[in-house]
């Protein structure tokens, strides 16, 4: 039985201190699947995460750039899938899942097919103005390990 974790964030601080807490047990190819109607706090769990990975730059949706590479602790590969309606052909995405770095990917569920089988998944529920549900679902001992210590 898959574990669900809930958690209700009340702003986008919130939200930027869970991404943080999971950042502070991060691991090489870490994989971590976003997903949620627009604007529901993906790209602002993105911020926080590489923030606390010591990357400086700014983070944004990555709407014509499918993957955009950043330097850190471990390199960051934040991908957003939106715009690839499932055609992942060509693009190379998997390479991206051994690389030694943590890919976050926005809308991950359009491209489940090629998910690798050991990831975290975070699904973003508008909860209100500021208020967003969580649900936070480690899939494999690694990701389990994960969320037992930071949330």
């Amino acid at each position: 039985m898959t574990m669900e974790y809930k958690i209700t964030t009340r702003s986008e601080m919130e939200t930027i201190e869970l991404a943080q807490n999971l950042e502070s047990e991060k691991f090489s190819n870490m994989i971590i699947c976003l997903n949620g109607e627009l604007g529901s706090g993906k790209t602002v769990f993105t911020k926080g995460f590489a923030n606390a990975l010591g990357i400086q730059d700014s983070i944004t949706s990555s709407t014509f750039t499918i993957i955009k590479e950043y330097e850190g602790e471990l390199p960051l590969y934040h991908m957003d899938v939106y715009r690839l309606d499932g055609n992942t052909d060509g693009i190379g995405i998997e390479e991206y899942f051994t690389k030694g770095g943590i890919v976050i990917i926005e809308w991950a569920n359009t491209i489940k097919d090629i998910l690798p089988p050991e990831r975290l998944d975070i699904k973003f529920k508008v909860a209100g103005e500021n208020s967003r549900v969580l649900i936070v679902t480690p899939h494999g001992k690694a990701y389990e390990e994960l969320c037992e210590a930071a949330l």
